[in-house]
Formats: structure tokens, C-alpha cells, sequence
């Protein structure tokens, strides 16, 4: 069954959705002891908010505020990532780790888009939610990417070196 949502609550949902992220981020350098970790975390946390300050750009009503004074907020209380988070992390967190966790959240949010684009009726409104999508896959890519340097994989830079003809 179709659901509609007004440009303003795509655009609002899909700036929120990115506040939740950087709000993880955040919170996952602050638990982590470990330096490695905590500069993972700290330049997702910059990156997921530039990709925010996209969506606000369009954003033309005042109920949300400055996008500094939004993103300056401290989270949700019920924010259910941010619980699974605190139950994931402990003071031992280490790159791999904060990696693997960012994929996750990346591809969950990345697919929550993509559902709720098929059922969307305004073009303007699916575009929006389409382009939350893709800019979380382009995340999710260069996040992989880095995974997969750190854990000593073949790097997609590397591929014509060891990949025989």
C-alpha cells in the first residue's frame, strides 16, 4: 500500500535519519578507547553530517532551526541505535570493529530508503528518499573500501597487481 509523505517530511526524515547516524559516530568515539577507533568514528561522524547538511540545504521551513543548532542537539534518548551501540562497544574498541559496525547501520539505513521509495507516489518525494540511498551506498563503499585495506584484503587500487588475466 502506497504511503505518502509531503517534500518536508522526506527531506525532515531524511535529515533526522542522518542526525541519528552522526549521533552513533559520535557516541561510538566517545565509548572508544582505542585512537584508531576513534578517528574512524570521528570522520564518519563528519562525513555523515556533510551528506546532512545537503538535504537541509533544500529544507526551506523553520521548524527544524540552524542546521548548526540541529546537529548540535544531543541525541535521542530512545534512539534504538544508539542502544544497540552501547551494547556492541566497550572500552576496546578497535578499527575492524567500528568498521564493521558502521557497514552495518550504513546497509540498514541504505535498505529502510530503499523499501520506503517503492511505496512513495510523488517523484519529488521518492527522489529524495532514492538519493538518501544512494549517498548511504556511496558510504558504504568507501567505508568497505577502508575495511578492507585495514584488514590486509586486496584493495580495489591493488586488483590489477594480483589479478591474473
Amino acid at each position: 500500500m502506497p504511503q505518502e509523505y509531503t517534500v518536508k517530511e522526506a527531506l525532515k526524515m531524511a535529515i533526522m535519519a542522518k542526525k541519528n547516524l552522526m549521533d552513533f559516530y559520535l557516541e561510538a568515539a566517545r565509548i572508544t578507547d582505542n585512537e584508531n577507533g576513534k578517528k574512524v568514528f570521528a570522520r564518519l561522524a563528519g562525513e555523515v553530517c556533510d551528506n546532512a547538511r545537503k538535504f537541509y540545504q533544500y529544507y526551506t521551513w523553520q521548524d527544524l532551526g540552524s542546521f548548526d543548532d540541529l546537529m548540535g542537539q544531543p541525541p535521542k534518548s530512545d534512539s534504538v541505535i544508539l542502544a544497540e551501540l552501547r551494547k556492541a562497544l566497550n572500552k576496546d574498541m578497535h578499527e575492524r570493529k567500528a568498521r564493521e559496525l558502521a557497514l552495518k547501520e550504513e546497509e540498514s539505513m541504505e535498505k529502510t530508503f530503499l523499501q520506503a521509495a517503492k511505496h512513495i507516489i510523488d517523484p519529488q518525494v521518492r527522489a529524495i528518499f532514492n538519493d538518501v540511498a544512494r549517498d548511504t551506498r556511496i558510504h558504504y563503499e568507501i567505508i568497505a573500501s577502508e575495511y578492507s585495506r585495514t584488514m590486509g584484503m586486496v584493495h580495489e587500487s591493488d586488483m590489477d597487481t594480483y589479478v591474473r588475466e
